[in-house]
């Protein structure tokens, strides 16, 4: 158990957990688009350690890059997703894979889905690390699924709890 700030937190998905999910994504995905440089969009802040921990694991010719998009106040979504730092690059005609830490609501990826629809991508796909099947509320399919875990808070491994949990090799859920 820890704690953060004034709240504690269990274990619940171990380090070797989240590698071997990751490679089988990576596995996915380089098959999926084997003959194109797809570039890969990793939203922060949440997703540093998996679009490093990702990349190393991806074997094909790729590009990567990052937007950071905010929608969480504490422990609470705010249902309001605000782009803090955009994309520079020209995205006409190419395939955008969004890299996300997590889903929960999906109210990040209808932005993401309107920001690259108007820049034009040829194929646009969402990979995500951990899925919250339970709390998602949009119609957008979500194409590469590592981890489908509960409804539940959690924390490491990029994620954090107002500041605090993203360096944890683990992932630890909020306690009941």
């Amino acid at each position: 158990m820890i704690q953060l700030h004034d709240k504690k937190f269990v274990s619940f998905i171990s380090a070797q957990e989240i590698e071997f999910a990751i490679a089988k994504m990576a596995t996915l995905i380089a098959a999926d688009f084997a003959n194109e440089t797809p570039i890969f969009v990793g939203i922060l802040n949440g997703s540093f350690m998996l679009v490093s921990d990702f990349m190393k694991q991806y074997t094909k010719p790729c590009e990567v890059s990052f937007i950071k998009m905010a929608s969480y106040d504490g422990t609470l979504s705010t249902n309001e997703v605000k782009q803090i730092i955009g994309l520079d690059q020209d995205l006409s005609g190419r395939t955008v894979v969004v890299l996300e830490d997590i889903i929960d609501t999906g109210n990040t990826l209808v932005a993401l889905k309107e920001l690259f629809k108007k820049q034009k991508v040829k194929n646009f796909k969402i990979a995500t690390l951990f899925f919250k099947p339970e709390a998602y509320k949009q119609d957008l399919k979500i194409d590469y699924i590592g981890i489908r875990i509960p409804n539940k808070f959690i924390v490491g491994y990029g994620l954090d709890y107002n500041g605090l949990g993203r360096n944890l090799p683990e992932i630890y859920q909020l306690q009941d």
